[in-house]
């Protein structure tokens, strides 16, 4: 079982340290801006579970000696022994991306005192204040109590209750219905805060390196001034675009643009960076190959190919059969488009024509689906606790979020239509009629439209697509 300190190798085992911390690594070594970081390796996962959920003695020693290390790369110390405050996250990462899952606990380290001590340091009573109550309220989501007051102890307790939630419902849930073997395990990163809400010129954001939607090559994002990670994902604020950090910190701006290039390049596809902005400087906490809808995979795979990033071997392994598939479906007939009655709208999440009714709970969206009618999940904003009736769902549509929401990523991710941000109360009246949902326009007509096939870029790419791989699977070697 090991500790392993992220950035001193140059490459690291994704079955050992999850997908998170092997991306880390690779930042680090890159010389990109990265906080520093140690993981627990998923090998610790099955002992804690198998311990009633608690960490095991070699867990902890490993937990502790990590810290160790930690305090001194930072100068800061866990608990308040010095006037230097550390405080840090706790992340799950398991070999394969499951986006939200599992559980994170943010700011780790605030009590009464440190919050002080960080109002006295930052002068900024308010943003203390603010870390405080974040930390009580995830903290107590996460572990199931609340913090104790005492850093090192609600350490340990954090990090049980990661390496528990590989054994979540939602996690179960996500890995059957993707064909995810149950021994993995998750690993347990460790990193020092940076803190998105900290000033007017700090943020968090989301940046991909193309757009997850429609697969164009240009980085598409969002970012949140004075937020924290969770606050983007969670779809319960209202993000903006790339477009106002670049206006508001130019060098910022350009300095992620950079790195996304960079990113991309090494990993051959399209990237999904989390970044934060603490008082002008950039940060960046992870990268993971970009969930994405079935239309922009096609054209992703296509224009990485035609961009000399990947091979055309390399650009067919990109895309599934299923994914080719929803590419080449009808949508829905133009002269019905016209005299269809449009019951809400909102900003589009991942393309596609649906049908189905309307229905406001996971419970409901289950059921019907047992009975094979097809279903359309509304709610307010999803979480990953709705992962379960969100993969029985022919469509998707949510009140508030973004388009780097939960509801949005894990909706390109099954490929399931889906609008979100349509408005707070647009879509409580629509529960138990029958919709058509425009994954692609971002509107929920009444009643079940005709569709028609046609040509489309994206069609034509999956078409493409398709042709590689019947030279590359006939062609004889010489």
């Amino acid at each position: 079982m090991s500790l392993i300190w992220l950035g001193e190798q140059s490459d690291l085992d994704r079955t050992l340290v999850g997908g998170k911390a092997r991306s880390i690594n690779r930042m680090l070594n890159l010389g990109l801006p990265v906080p520093p970081a140690f993981v627990l390796s998923t090998e610790f996962c099955a002992d804690v579970v198998a311990n009633d959920g608690q960490l095991t003695e070699a867990a902890e020693s490993a937990l502790r000696e990590g810290l160790t290390r930690l305090e001194k790369e930072t100068g800061r110390s866990l608990g308040g022994r010095t006037a230097r405050p550390l405080l840090v996250s706790v992340r799950s990462g398991g070999a394969l991306s499951m986006p939200g899952m599992m559980d994170t606990v943010l700011n780790l380290g605030i009590n009464d005192e440190i919050e002080g001590k960080l109002a006295n340091r930052t002068g900024d009573a308010a943003f203390a204040a603010d870390t405080h109550r974040r930390y009580r309220e995830q903290f107590t989501k996460v572990v199931g109590s609340e913090p104790t007051g005492e850093p090192w102890e609600d350490l340990k307790s954090a990090a049980a209750a990661v390496f528990r939630s590989w054994c979540s419902p939602r996690a179960v849930s996500y890995r059957r219905h993707h064909g995810i073997g149950e021994d993995g395990g998750t690993a347990v990163t460790v990193q020092a805060m940076v803190f998105g809400n900290l000033d007017d010129d700090s943020g968090t954001g989301v940046l991909f390196s193309r757009n997850p939607m429609t697969g164009e090559a240009a980085p598409y994002g969002e970012w949140l001034p004075r937020g924290q990670g969770e606050d983007v994902v969670s779809g319960r604020h209202d993000a903006l675009p790339l477009d106002s950090l670049a206006r508001r910190m130019p060098e910022v701006h350009a300095e992620l643009l950079e790195a996304a290039r960079t990113l991309e390049l090494l990993g051959k596809d399209a990237q999904d960076i989390e970044f934060t902005v603490q008082s002008g400087k950039l940060w960046l906490l992870q990268t993971r190959a970009a969930k994405r809808s079935p239309q922009a995979s096609v054209r992703i795979a296509l224009g990485l190919q035609q961009d000399g990033i990947i091979s055309r071997q390399e650009a067919v392994g990109l895309v599934t059969p299923a994914q080719l598939e929803a590419v080449l479906r009808p949508h829905i007939d133009s002269a019905a488009r016209a005299e269809a009655t449009v019951l809400a709208s909102g900003v589009p999440a991942c393309p596609g024509v649906a049908f189905g009714r309307v229905v406001g709970s996971c419970e409901e969206a289950e059921s019907l689906a047992d009975q094979d009618i097809a279903v359309v999940l509304a709610r307010p904003t999803t979480d990953p606790d709705d992962v379960s009736g969100m993969v029985v769902s022919d469509a998707i549509i949510t009140e508030i979020g973004g388009s780097t929401s939960h509801a949005a990523v894990v909706s390109r991710e099954l490929g399931t239509p889906c609008v979100v941000g349509c408005g707070q109360g647009a879509l409580v009246g629509l529960v138990g009629r029958d919709v058509t949902v425009d994954g692609t326009s971002g509107e929920i007509f009444d009643g079940i439209l005709p569709v028609v096939s046609g040509e489309s870029e994206e069609g034509a790419a999956a078409k493409t697509l398709a042709e590689w791989s019947t030279e590359l699977t006939t062609k004889v070697p010489s």
